[in-house]
């Protein structure tokens, strides 16, 4: 009951920061800046990268997109390196997605290690602050119903596999994760799509059913990868600074991983539009 009343303390906590600065668009930014730096202190813990290398280049990056977005966010090597950023990305992240279904160890885990800290993590927030800048103009719905439905999906596939699933998912890397528990969060991930749709206006609610669909696909496949970097350490969380929960990455992997495929999706409904 104690760990219980914990966790849930530390997750309402953890949610209520986040919702605070979703009212201010410097709040998110310098609140995402110290998310990403706890994370990656977890994540080079994790792949054993010492230094201060991965740092440097996260301050930068992130840094130099933020700017972007503040004072010269219609800039044309604003519009130019988002792209070159996001091919890159999305380059490494399906690598990695293959990696899933070796048996070996992630070979980007043994060497080249500040390709996945810049690719992976970095890039990965840099993502998420761009999409609550929507078509250039602060839109922070759209990024809370993005964790919504990244949390509606963990939360239903948990309880759906725990009383109903019977079909392993990943048992070599996640035993607890089953097929009956991944369907059931993207069914209730795509009914929670619908209220964010009438409650937010912002997106129509087939978009929401997309963005659901993307949430719920690659949020379950992000959250695979951190537990086969977790089980290659040889560990079982991330960190500690979330007590009930793990480390910061541990509730952030899935949203992470998902977020430059969401910012692709948005940015495929701009020219659509």
């Amino acid at each position: 009951m104690k760990e219980l009343s914990t966790r849930a303390l530390s997750g309402i906590l953890y949610v209520s920061l986040l919702i605070l600065c979703l009212k201010s668009q410097i709040a998110l930014t310098i609140l995402f800046f110290v998310f990403g730096v706890i994370c990656l202190a977890e994540f080079n813990k994790l792949i054993g990268l010492k230094g201060i290398v991965p740092y440097i280049i996260f301050i930068i990056l992130y840094g130099l997109f933020a700017y972007w977005q503040h004072f010269a966010n219609t800039d044309r090597g604003f519009t130019e390196t988002t792209q070159i950023l996001q091919v890159i990305t999305l380059f490494v992240q399906l690598i990695l997605i293959k990696d899933l279904f070796s048996e070996k160890t992630i070979p980007l885990f043994e060497s080249k290690r500040f390709i996945i800290t810049t690719f992976y993590l970095t890039s990965g927030f840099v993502f998420l602050n761009l999409i609550a800048n929507y078509n250039n103009s602060f839109v922070p719905n759209i990024l809370l119903g993005s964790f919504i439905l990244a949390w509606v999906n963990d939360t239903f596939a948990y309880l759906v596999g725990k009383n109903f699933g019977k079909q392993k998912l990943f048992p070599r890397i996640s035993p607890k994760k089953t097929v009956e528990g991944f369907l059931g969060g993207l069914f209730f991930a795509c009914v929670a799509s619908y209220f964010i749709s009438t409650y937010t206006e912002t997106l129509d609610f087939t978009s929401w059913l997309i963005m659901a669909i993307i949430v719920s696909v690659f949020g379950t496949l992000g959250d695979l990868i951190e537990s086969k970097f977790k089980r290659q350490a040889n560990v079982k969380d991330s960190g500690v600074i979330m007590p009930g929960h793990g480390g910061l990455l541990d509730r952030l992997d899935s949203v992470i991983f998902a977020s430059p495929f969401i910012f692709l999706f948005l940015r495929l409904l701009e020219h659509v539009s």
